[in-house]
């Protein structure tokens, strides 16, 4: 899992519509506009975020907010992970996998990870989906710092189109360390 974070915080991204995106920049956290009681994905790959959110051009996604939560809370969420689809190396059967999908507050997705281009990569980009209680702590406990990053995609989405970008505009990300118990769940080997 690559992500950009230092000792006390990870940085994950998210898409938003400008109401809740203003709301959110506003408040350091998210107001009324975001909906708890709805799963919000979040995903600490910038070039996954960039290619579900079409570089800030999809409808309703177009506002990237770069979050910093800290990794306490991160580390909870990873140990309440249920993979969003059956391992039998993570779970063993098929009907305990389902009965743990149906409790759980985090949803964990891997996906190929993307190039500039959308492109997919040899890699895999993970995207956590919480609702519940880890929706509650994500929005009252874990987020240190909410940036609008919008301006940066867009000036990185123009220099791609005409040719001028250059790797260093990218934000700098590296393996997040994980131990064996949270590899473990997530079906990491």
């Amino acid at each position: 899992m690559l992500a950009q974070f230092n000792d006390n915080t990870i940085r994950i991204y998210q898409a938003y519509n400008s109401s809740i995106a203003d709301e959110a920049v506003s408040l350091g956290t998210f107001g009324p506009s975001f909906k708890v009681d709805r799963m919000t994905w979040i995903k600490p790959s910038f070039l996954w975020m960039m290619y579900r959110s079409g570089w800030a051009t999809k409808k309703d996604q177009e506002r990237i907010l770069a979050i910093d939560i800290k990794r306490t809370g991160f580390h909870e969420i990873l140990e309440n992970v249920v993979l969003s689809s059956f391992e039998e190396s993570v779970y063993g059967s098929h009907e305990n996998w389902r009965s743990q999908l149906e409790i759980s507050e985090v949803r964990c997705q891997w996906d190929p990870d993307r190039d500039i281009y959308g492109k997919p990569l040899d890699r895999r980009a993970i995207q956590l989906g919480l609702k519940g209680n880890m929706v509650l702590n994500y929005v009252n406990n874990w987020i240190v710092k909410i940036s609008d990053i919008t301006e940066e995609v867009i000036e990185i989405r123009e220099s791609i189109k005409s040719n001028t970008f250059g790797v260093s505009m990218l934000p700098s990300e590296h393996e997040y360390p994980l131990d064996d118990g949270v590899k473990a769940i997530l079906g990491v080997s």
